[in-house]
């Protein structure tokens, strides 16, 4: 933003020599610099703090920060303005923001695929029009007004467009993180909201680069054509020259190995060479590195690990650095008098207007209900930091005065600021579902009737795939009419980090994370996909991937409302543990544990938890490989059905309690069923009687039976109660040595006056370990 005219008598040196050599390091660069961005951090991250009960984006924070460190609030102090900013730090401030932010671009630009938006549907296509038709002939009007009353003495051609822009751009990147903070990044609604703004980014960044060409100083008209047509043939030679060379690189990263540092140098020099020259021409740097983004391709390893080395380093130190440049431009006293202020309630009216009344009505025309319609017009009025670069490219330019711009940026935050609020009131997505609403949420209930088997399978990498696929092939049941309809569902984290390039498309196609139909990839999550749809084939149980995409405080609440909606019989989540190459166990994330907690507490159907030690290897097990020690039975029997699957039931019973008459079990012909009674004295006759099974596959048991075994069991002390006292045992290395998995099963709603095994608290009133016998 320049020295704001002030000169200052010789240059400012980098480095002092410290305090006790007599320097003062704020008259220094260096040090300045560094008190600069530790306020900013604390200042931003604090507000940041604050605005999350009300789920605002972090976005909302910098802007607010920025501003109270300008002229607006503490800039008021002259003393701090002229000690923590002075005019002389402030060229050095400002190429630091523009070099993060010339980044920043570049990852936008990844954020954008043009193929995408080959595939967008004539739903999204009409929206984002729309929502960028209106608001544009609106801003041009509203420009009429301004310029007659506020920013007299601007250039009109450029102030048109600029203003047109301004009121029509949606904010891709901030969109996608509202999306998925409100947990719409998955449903109908996410998908076409990031479609629509994903066409609205392009055709914006389009408007701003003709306003650009137009806002230059040259006299003569033909300059601005000069600018425009050598930045479609920059344009060009990117798409011919520089697109090849990039995929050549990217080529060179498989998958699953590091991608060399020689690499990510040659891209991050390649997009500084490009905004040279873009800056060279006359358009803005930011072009160029943008440009670059778009052309970057997409698929592979490359895309993925660039963001991730990039990411953190510019939006966490330099797009504050950004705010803060921008803050203190922006002088709110500026707006003064009732037809300020006037003019401020006629471009926020007019921004929301537009982009609502243009978004809903087409919408509605296309068959979108109501509260989905303004939903989706809440949603494309999101602005943040790209309406903040339109703005300051614009003040920069001369082509907004201090009024206008102020005016700007706050319509800006209030656009921005009212969008996760207005759309959690008009569309709730979860309304509709009442927890306890649908039938067989037992796997016992859905034995009884002639409906699938629904179960949702969690899991948080790839690592847990070859045990889901063989429990899933031991579940299947081959013999029933019924199908078995599986929900495998990706639990993705959104942290401070995620960039919505990565949310965006990991929910691409009907959830499928990083799938595209036609070109599969090699990704880990395309892995994932592959891997199911193999499976699919080759059996005949439907299986269906889901992402969900949320903070570990509030996943559960994805997996449960899942549950519902799908109507699943069992929920089976991956237990916080792995096991290491010693047999012993290495916590993964304790955060997990969390997640298993929540989703006992609140799941509407049964849940079980799933201890694995590698249930048949990295491969697929074969039908006669399995060998099951089983509790929860309702479960076993249909395991039982498999032909390759022979099921061993145990019943401890204490010595002094014979009752027998407790315990029924409905088995056929053809199924392979063993029941077995073992009189117990003490909790070292159950391990010595549990490692008779040892050798097991997988052990099936419950979490809260009832009897004097089970209370015996309890005695032990664990770090991890969600598995009861049986799954405990089986899950110590001290007490029973095995290499099985062990399920952990919670029946949902458990009832004590069921007489048939299978209702968890009836199965028997001590612990059932159960074993294929004919399986090694």
């Amino acid at each position: 933003m320049g020295t704001n005219g002030t000169t200052c008598s010789g240059t400012m040196k980098a480095t002092s020599n410290g305090v006790f050599q007599g320097d003062d390091p704020l008259h220094y660069a260096l040090p300045l610099l560094i008190l600069q961005i530790c306020i900013v951090l604390l200042l931003t991250r604090v507000l940041a703090f604050l605005l999350r009960p009300l789920r605002q984006p972090r976005v909302i924070a910098e802007i607010v920060g920025g501003i109270l460190l300008g002229p607006s609030a503490l800039g008021k102090s002259s003393k701090f303005l002229n000690t923590v900013f002075p005019a002389k730090s402030l060229t050095v401030l400002d190429t630091l923001a523009n070099l993060g932010l010339i980044f920043f671009l570049f990852l936008v630009g990844l954020e954008l695929d043009p193929k995408s938006l080959k595939r967008t549907g004539k739903k999204a296509l009409s929206i984002a029009l729309a929502g960028i038709t209106l608001p544009f002939i609106l801003g041009i009007g509203t420009s009429f007004v301004l310029r007659g009353s506020v920013a007299d003495g601007v250039s009109k051609a450029p102030f048109l467009v600029f203003m047109g822009v301004a009121l029509s751009i949606t904010a891709f990147p901030v969109l996608a993180r509202i999306l998925a903070e409100i947990k719409l990044l998955t449903t109908d609604i996410g998908k076409i909201a990031l479609s629509a703004a994903a066409v609205n980014d392009v055709a914006a960044w389009i408007l701003l680069a003709l306003a650009v060409a137009l806002s230059g100083d040259g006299n003569s008209p033909l300059t601005s054509l000069w600018v425009f047509l050598a930045g479609c043939g920059f344009v060009l030679f990117c798409i011919y020259a520089v697109q090849p060379g990039i995929k050549w690189i990217a080529k060179r990263c498989p998958e699953g190995e590091p991608v060399k540092e020689q690499y990510v140098c040659y891209t991050l020099g390649i997009v500084l060479a490009a905004s040279f020259v873009t800056d060279l021409i006359g358009i803005h740097a930011l072009f160029g590195a943008f440009v670059i983004g778009v052309i970057f391709p997409k698929e592979g390893n490359f895309a993925n690990s660039l963001v991730e080395k990039v990411e953190d380093l510019v939006s966490g130190l330099f797009l504050p650095l950004y705010f803060v440049s921008s803050g203190l431009k922006t002088d709110v006293a500026t707006i003064q008098g009732a037809q300020s202020w006037g003019l401020l309630v006629l471009v926020i009216f007019t921004a929301c207007f537009g982009k609502i009344v243009g978004t809903v009505g087409v919408s509605l025309y296309c068959k979108v209900p109501l509260d989905q319609s303004l939903a989706l017009g809440f949603l494309m009025n999101t602005k943040g930091l790209v309406e903040l670069i339109v703005l300051n490219i614009g003040k920069d330019r001369g082509v907004l005065n201090d009024q206008v711009f102020a005016i700007m940026v706050l319509m800006a935050i209030f656009t921005t600021f009212m969008t996760t609020p207005l759309v959690l009131a008009v569309y709730k997505p979860g309304k509709s579902i009442t927890k306890g609403n649908f039938k067989n949420q037992t796997v016992e209930e859905t034995n009884q009737s002639n409906k699938p088997l629904r179960l949702m399978f969690c899991f948080h990498s790839i690592m847990n795939i070859p045990t889901i696929v063989n429990l899933i092939e031991a579940s299947r049941g081959t013999n029933r009419k019924e199908s078995l309809s599986v929900y495998a569902m990706h639990l993705m984290e959104l942290s401070e980090r995620s960039s919505a390039i990565l949310m965006a498309h990991k929910v691409r196609k009907n959830g499928l994370p990083f799938w595209n139909k036609d070109k599969p990839g090699t990704s880990s999550s395309d892995m994932v996909v592959v891997a199911f749809e193999a499976f699919r084939r080759l059996s005949r149980v439907s299986v269906r991937p889901m992402t969900a995409i949320s903070a570990i405080s509030t996943i559960h609440e994805d997996i449960c409302r899942s549950a519902e909606r799908k109507s699943v019989g069992m929920v089976i989540l991956p237990f916080h543990k792995h096991v290491r190459l010693d047999r012993t166990w290495e916590t993964t994330r304790n955060d997990y544990r969390s997640i298993n907690k929540k989703v006992m507490d609140e799941s509407p159907c049964s849940v079980a938890i799933l201890v694995d030690r590698g249930l048949g290897g990295t491969t697929r097990v074969a039908s006669s490989d399995f060998s099951l020690a089983i509790t929860a039975l309702a479960f076993a029997v249909r395991m039982a059905e498999h032909p390759g699957i022979t099921l061993t039931v145990v019943r401890f019973i204490p010595s002094e309690e014979f009752k027998p008459e407790n315990v029924k079990l409905e088995i056929t012909e053809d199924q392979a069923i063993v029941y077995e009674e073992i009189i117990v004295k003490c909790h070292e006759e159950v391990c010595e009687a549990i490692k008779e099974y040892s050798r097991s596959n997988l052990f099936l048991v419950g979490k809260s039976p009832d009897g004097s075994v089970a209370s015996g069991l309890n005695v032990l002390r664990s770090d991890t109660p969600e598995l009861g006292p049986v799954g405990n045992l089986l899950t110590s290395s001290e007490s029973v040595s095995t290499v099985a998995s062990v399920l952990v099963v919670q029946q949902y709603v458990a009832r004590c006056d069921s007489h048939v095994v299978g209702v968890l608290k009836s199965a028997t009133e001590e612990e059932s370990p159960v074993k294929d016998t004919e399986s090694p």
